[in-house]
């Protein structure tokens, strides 16, 4: 049974740091792209991060340079580091995969409109752990 859950969601005050991090079970992780989502209540759900199968990174122009996207492949774990947070980051942050073999330039590009829908069609969703920024 393919699992994914989220944890190390909180509340912390502007500036601060949080790391969530990913549990995945019923599948190898580090063979799928994986990305990180969030959602503000009100707002569309959008892409945070992503990491393909080769390792490589990439990021939304909103978090780059505060955001590290991270896995342990022996863990089959993947992690978000968040620091320098703001109270614009407060939202409900998920990790999903995108479908097997899907493409690893594909995983890296934040221009890509349809890539919420793409990573909807795996089915592979976290429920969610809630982070809140305070200024």
């Amino acid at each position: 049974q393919v699992q994914l859950v989220e944890s190390g969601g909180g509340s912390v005050q502007s500036g601060g740091s949080l790391r969530l991090s990913c549990a995945a079970s019923g599948f190898t992780a580090s063979l799928y792209c994986m990305g990180w989502f969030r959602q503000a209540p009100g707002k569309e759900r959008e892409a945070v991060a992503g990491i393909n199968s080769r390792g490589s990174t990439s990021y939304a122009d909103s978090v780059q340079g505060r955001f590290t996207i991270s896995r342990d492949n022996a863990k089959n774990t993947l992690y978000l580091q968040m620091n320098s947070l703001k109270p614009e980051d407060t939202a409900m942050y998920y990790c999903a995969a995108a479908p097997r073999f899907y493409s690893d330039g594909l995983c890296l590009d934040f221009t890509y409109e349809r890539r919420l829908t793409d990573f909807s069609k795996s089915g592979y969703w976290g429920q969610g752990t809630q982070v809140t920024v305070s200024s």
